[in-house]
C-alpha cells in the first residue's frame, strides 16, 4: 500500500529536523553543510518517489523547508532524535533499505562537507544508524 501524502510529508519533515541536527550539533551551521543538503535533496531525494504538495512541488522539498526554517529560528535539538525514533516505529514500512541508506548517506555527507566529521556528528550518526 502506498503511503499517504500526509505520511510522506511527515517523513520529510522529520528528515529535515534530523539533518538540521547533524549540521547544528557542533553549534555552527556552515554554508557548506547547507549547500550539501540542497544538492543531496536535488540528486537523491527528489527522484526517490513521486508525491507532491498542494502547490505541485515535490514533497521531498519539505526536507529543505524544515531545515531552512530551523536554521533561521535556531531550533532546539534535544527532542529531534526521540521524535524520529517514534515516527520510525510507527511507520516502519517507509524505512526500506534504500530510504535508510539515503538517510545515512545524507547525514554523513552533511557531516563531512566541512572539515570532516567531528565526534558529536559521529555519535549522532551512530545513534541514527541504531534507530534505522
Amino acid at each position: 500500500m502506498k503511503p499517504s501524502h500526509q505520511t510522506m510529508t511527515r517523513l520529510y519533515e522529520h528528515l529535515g529536523k534530523v539533518f538540521y541536527c547533524i549540521a547544528a550539533i557542533d553549534k555552527t551551521i556552515r554554508k557548506e553543510e547547507i549547500a550539501q543538503l540542497k544538492e543531496i535533496v536535488k540528486t537523491e531525494w527528489l527522484p526517490l518517489e513521486n508525491t507532491f504538495n498542494e502547490f505541485g512541488d515535490d514533497t521531498a522539498y519539505e526536507i529543505e523547508i524544515v531545515f531552512d526554517w530551523r536554521v533561521a529560528n535556531e531550533w532546539e535539538l534535544e527532542q529531534v532524535m526521540p521524535d524520529f525514533k517514534i515516527f520510525r516505529t510507527e511507520h516502519q514500512h517507509l524505512f526500506t533499505p534504500e530510504i535508510n541508506a539515503s538517510i545515512l548517506k545524507t547525514a554523513n555527507d552533511i557531516a563531512s562537507s566541512f572539515s570532516g566529521k567531528n565526534k558529536s556528528e559521529r555519535v549522532l550518526i551512530s545513534q541514527m544508524s541504531t534507530i534505522l
